[in-house]
């Protein structure tokens, strides 16, 4: 699941949202300014309905984040980076940089996010009763009792066992101890996955023909997400099966052409140099990389009349790039790799430049492996 915008970072690690989550907002905040608070506490402002309703959903999706940092924190603990987060339709998403090394790292990482939306379920309900007692305003009563009962449904949610949801994640961990393949139980997880999908998807429609309500086809939305994203996870599952122990030199581009950081933009933009069919190019200081260039990026700066500007200043710094080992395994790259010249990953040999890798690289990779070893083609 890809951000369509990003939030900022939080201990390094980048918070995103997708475009779904405006959805959700927007029904959460709906639903309970002109429905739920109206209906417990009538005779009251639409402003404050209203400011109740965003309050409420903005909160929500803050226990949304604390679900999924805490995958981030304990993923961290055991030896797992994380690349980012991504908030959307059906919670969130942590994304790992690479695989948890045991099953029982990948159980302690999957239970941690339904064991915390439980904990904030007991503490808003905890925190409800306590503001009951006191006679707290009713409408904030009921703010925090649809918290604490939406919070304990998302723990429960996502328990099941389906991929990608954390029980799909406690299932592969569970499937992965018995048969010792981590490829076969992820497989296993997102069939699950899909299975629920469906389910979901046939269930919504016969509830909105019997009934014509709206819940209905949310059930059908929600399914179809499971359905896709289940097999999006089933698709990187078979790569990563065909690129097992393929290291990242056998896919990269060696020596790709490079980009002194000093050189001007206008200079990259009109050398013959660079006239090749590359979007992106690595930057380089005194032979060492420093950070990225795309044409694109280069084509949106404005020169100024009083100085040139240099790649040095459009670059993306090295930072922001993903840098790898020629010797990394290439399957565990394929989760931080992403569509777009930006997104190239640059292959880093003791400080000095070995090599590029695009999707593009991968793909034929793949495609080479399955031509010379038909076996890879049956993989999980």
């Amino acid at each position: 699941m890809r951000a369509t915008f990003v939030l900022g970072r939080i201990a390094g690690v980048r918070i995103g949202v997708h475009w779904s989550v405006l959805l959700i907002f927007g029904i959460i905040a709906f639903g309970l300014s002109q429905g739920r608070l109206p209906e417990t506490h009538p005779g009251r402002a639409w402003a404050l309905y209203w400011a109740a309703g965003l309050c409420t959903a903005l909160v929500f999706f803050a226990s949304l984040l604390a679900h999924e940092l805490a995958h981030a924190v304990v993923a961290r603990r055991n030896g797992v980076e994380v690349d980012d987060i991504v908030l959307w339709l059906l919670g969130g998403a942590a994304r790992l940089r690479t695989e948890a090394s045991s099953p029982g790292a990948e159980l302690r990482i999957a239970g941690v996010g339904p064991l915390v939306s439980l904990l904030l379920g007991g503490l808003f309900a905890l925190g409800a009763w306590l503001l009951d007692l006191v006679s707290a305003s009713g409408i904030v009563v009921e703010m925090v009792a649809w918290l604490a009962g939406i919070n304990v449904l998302l723990a429960i949610f996502n328990s099941l066992p389906a991929a990608p949801l954390d029980g799909g994640r406690l299932l592969r961990a569970f499937l992965w101890w018995r048969t010792g393949d981590r490829l076969r139980a992820t497989a296993g997880a997102t069939a699950a996955g899909r299975v629920l999908g469906w389910l979901l998807v046939v269930l919504g429609l016969i509830a909105f023909m019997r009934t014509g309500a709206f819940g209905g086809l949310w059930l059908t939305l929600i399914g179809w997400f499971l359905i896709a994203a289940a097999t999006a996870e089933g698709r990187q599952a078979q790569l990563r099966g065909v690129l097992a122990g393929v290291p990242v030199r056998d896919a990269m581009t060696p020596e790709p052409l490079t980009v002194p950081a000093d050189t001007t933009v206008t200079d990259f933009l009109t050398s013959a140099r660079y006239r090749y069919r590359h979007s992106a190019f690595p930057v380089i200081d005194d032979g060492v990389p420093v950070g990225l260039v795309t044409l694109d990026s280069a084509r949106k700066v404005p020169q100024a009349e009083d100085r040139p500007v240099t790649v040095r200043e459009v670059m993306m710094p090295l930072s922001q790039t993903t840098v790898v080992g020629p010797d990394s395994p290439l399957a565990d790259l394929l989760p931080r790799m992403e569509p777009g010249a930006e997104h190239r990953v640059l292959v880093v040999d003791d400080g000095r430049l070995a090599g590029i890798v695009s999707l593009s690289d991968v793909s034929r990779t793949v495609t080479w492996l399955m031509r010379t070893d038909p076996g890879r083609r049956d993989g999980p």
